[in-house]
């Protein structure tokens, strides 16, 4: 993509000509827009100064020292001297190298950033990059601040051979020291970020976002190309393509950078609980209440399209959210939605299964069914979730994991056993909500929990009662009687101590009153996450897997007989 040349109207009257759409933009406007195309939104490349400037506050940013001149270790010559090109770019840019780094605030809130320049060398990721890439992320570790990297770039730098490829292994070691320090690391990529620096820091953030239209990816499309003769289909390679496939959070345009970024940082930020002590016996009931539906009737309310979704809850129950997206290995599953919020005062991390309203809604989002993408995804928030110290929130409506031959083929069962297994060894507290349809393992993939709620008119089973009905009817038809057998309601899970409670919903379902359910929900969460906020990791450890330890042993289980409970 190549960047726009300038076009001069008289002496003093600057255009730019996008390489986008082909327009004229007046020089002027185009800086007033952020150097964003107003006719396409094509998103011109911008040096690193014009880049901290639109994302720090004002005056905010002091530069870290300059990196050391990198030297001529092989004495490399192409077309001129390596230390001529250097010259070269040094004059160009009034840089000594690709970078330029430092400490500033966004929104108030310090972070310290490292800019790549395209615009040196292509960007390029030689010695004295490396060197500061690492020379920031010492600053963020020191002064535990939050590191923003910003990459565009062509790779390693190939006139340094060698020690160019050293500084991937240089710069991934100091994300992984800033991970094990529990310090968010956030990338935002952008036109292009391609080789040696898109395979190490520049994919590693904790959050990676990307411009619109940025070119991302390993090898670059003549490379490709020209090494396997390969036709690359449409959008390949761009940050959009990235999205679908899993690999970033985000597309950002660059007029929401700033407030985006100042989002994630507040949600990563200090939290300061606002929750009561006591669980509210009017939100979160322990003794089943009356005029409980049949097994049969509760079903069908349970998977009535009207009722709320995920992102539905999440719009009335949390102050703010920021979805992050992606599995980072092949697809981004829109069956299975997560990302930062705020509860009460308290930075959360929400999970959920996703559904939706009408035909076009269910089908992208596969009906609520997840393949391994999906749980991937969960499994990479709830290790988010832990290492940010953020509880974690669940809510669960799906009538099971997707059963498809492309679900089997990418391991289904692992990534739901990989969810299982994370669940029961989180060092922060795990609250999950029944809202729907509880169905089998794919249900439980997010329900290994502290305290698991149901809704009024939702069920958790082993099975659908259609596949129990089959498998020992030989029929579906018997679905209502295997339903009622399988003790799925929410009072006959609440006797088990499978659920700790039930949050009441209006009296014709949570669909009829949407505002009000989520309000009760939002009141139940709060005041159930509230005891658990003060627990130590290993007291949640094991607490959690005394939880489900207990169920089939006859010295630990406990099943209520509420009917001779009251006799006493």
């Amino acid at each position: 993509m190549s960047t726009p040349r300038q076009v001069r109207a008289g002496q003093d009257v600057q255009w730019r000509r996008c390489a986008s759409c082909g327009a004229f933009v007046y020089g002027k406007r185009l800086d007033r827009n952020r150097k964003v195309c107003p006719e396409c939104q094509f998103h011109f490349r911008i040096p690193p100064d014009v880049r901290i400037g639109q994302l720090a506050d004002p005056g905010s940013f002091r530069p870290l020292p300059g990196p050391p001149a990198p030297g001529d270790p092989l004495r490399f010559t192409d077309s001129k001297p390596y230390p001529e090109r250097l010259r070269d770019a040094q004059a160009r840019t009034g840089r000594p190298d690709a970078v330029l780094a430092g400490r500033m605030t966004v929104r108030g809130r310090p972070v310290a950033v490292a800019v790549l320049d395209f615009s040196f060398m292509g960007g390029s990721m030689g010695t004295a990059v490396g060197e500061q890439i690492a020379a920031t992320a010492r600053l963020a570790l020191a002064e535990r601040l939050p590191l923003l990297l910003v990459a565009a770039s062509g790779g390693a730098r190939m006139q340094e051979g060698a020690l160019s490829l050293m500084q991937m292994a240089k710069t991934a070691q100091w994300i992984e020291r800033l991970r094990e320090a529990r310090i968010p690391v956030v990338n935002l990529n952008t036109d292009p970020t391609f080789g040696g620096v898109s395979a190490s820091f520049a994919m590693l953030g904790d959050v990676v976002l990307a411009e619109p239209g940025a070119l991302i990816g390993f090898a670059g499309p003549q490379v490709i190309r020209n090494t396997i003769r390969q036709e690359l289909p449409p959008g390949f390679q761009s940050a959009e393509f990235l999205l679908e496939h899993g690999m970033i959070d985000a597309v950002v345009p660059r007029e929401t950078q700033r407030e985006h970024l100042a989002r994630l940082l507040h949600l990563l930020g200090p939290s300061v609980p606002e929750l009561p002590d006591a669980p509210d016996p009017a939100v979160v009931l322990t003794r089943p209440p009356a005029g409980t539906r049949t097994a049969r009737d509760l079903v069908a309310l349970a998977r009535d399209v009207r009722r709320p979704t995920t992102l539905d809850y999440v719009g009335h129950v949390f102050d703010d959210f920021v979805e992050l997206r992606g599995d980072r290995v092949h697809g981004d599953d829109r069956a299975l939605v997560g990302g930062l919020a705020r509860l009460g005062g308290q930075s959360v991390v929400v999970l959920g299964h996703q559904k939706g309203h009408d035909t076009a809604e269910l089908v992208r989002a596969n009906f609520g069914m997840p393949g391994p993408d999906g749980y991937r995804k969960a499994l990479r928030l709830m290790r988010f979730a832990d290492r940010f110290g953020l509880p974690l929130i669940a809510f669960v409506d799906t009538p099971g994991a997707f059963p498809g031959i492309d679900a089997e083929e990418r391991g289904q069962s692992v990534a739901i056993a990989e969810c299982i297994l994370e669940l029961s060894r989180l060092r922060v507290p795990v609250v999950s909500v029944v809202t729907g349809e509880g169905g089998s393992g794919g249900a439980l993939a997010l329900g290994v929990a502290d305290t698991v709620l149901i809704l009024q008119n939702a069920y958790y089973s082993v099975i659908s009662p259609e596949g129990c009905s089959t498998i020992l009817f030989g029929t579906a038809e018997h679905a209502g009687r295997a339903a009622g057998a399988l003790r799925l309601t929410p009072p006959d899970l609440l006797r088990l101590g499978v659920v700790d409670g039930i949050v009441p919903e209006p009296p014709d379902g949570a669909h009829t009153e949407p505002h009000t359910t989520a309000l009760t929900v939002k009141s139940a969460l709060v005041r159930t996450l509230s005891p658990l906020l003060g627990r130590s990791g290993r007291q949640l450890v094991d607490a959690r897997r005394e939880r489900f330890d207990r169920f089939g042993d006859p010295r630990m289980q406990r099943v209520v007989d509420w009917e001779k409970h009251d006799e006493h």
